[in-house]
């Protein structure tokens, strides 16, 4: 019988993106912040490692692979499914971490009937991320950089990229 393949799913760029945040956070403190199970959150970082995305024998993230992975691969990887107009929470270059930095022509919204905002649907990265702006704000922010990374165009990938590598250079992950 030969070995299954590991494949990288959305809740790892979840994981990957908390990690960059606070990589010194044990599994407990993982699960808490994001909105997963410890399980989830312990196979997440064994993907990452096997994905070289994690400095060898930490839960630190090697910056500049993930800043590649998440430009370059999350978007191909993980592509959007977009729905109907719907309420829900803003995200993408919709979201306030891009205020003042693009015109986006739609708006995106992880779908939640608590939601403020209204635009296309797209399906988030994992089930509670409509949680996130008020469980962990800085979360909601990357994963929104993220987001603008998947559904953007030209000008919305650029103003995602340069957010992302502050965030994530200037941090030191």
């Amino acid at each position: 019988m030969s070995a299954r393949q590991p494949t990288m799913r959305p809740s790892d760029i979840v994981v990957a993106c908390q990690l960059a945040l606070t990589p010194a956070a044990g599994f407990a403190e993982l699960s808490a912040s994001i909105g997963l199970s410890t399980g989830e959150c312990h196979n997440a970082v064994r993907r990452l490692g096997m994905a070289s995305l994690l400095s060898p024998g930490s839960r630190r993230p090697v910056a500049d692979l993930l800043l590649r992975f998440l430009v370059f691969g999350v978007p191909h990887a993980v592509p959007p499914v977009i729905g109907p107009t719907t309420v829900g929470v803003a995200t993408a270059q919709s979201a306030p971490v891009f205020e003042g930095m693009v015109a986006g022509q739609a708006g995106f919204v992880w779908p939640d009937a608590g939601g403020a905002a209204t635009g296309q649907a797209l399906t988030p990265l994992f089930p509670r991320a409509a949680e996130l702006p008020g469980r962990n704000p800085a979360l909601y922010e990357l994963l929104s950089i993220v987001d603008a990374l998947r559904v953007g165009q030209t000008r919305e990938k650029k103003a995602a990229e340069e957010l992302l590598r502050g965030r994530l250079l200037r941090s030191g992950t």
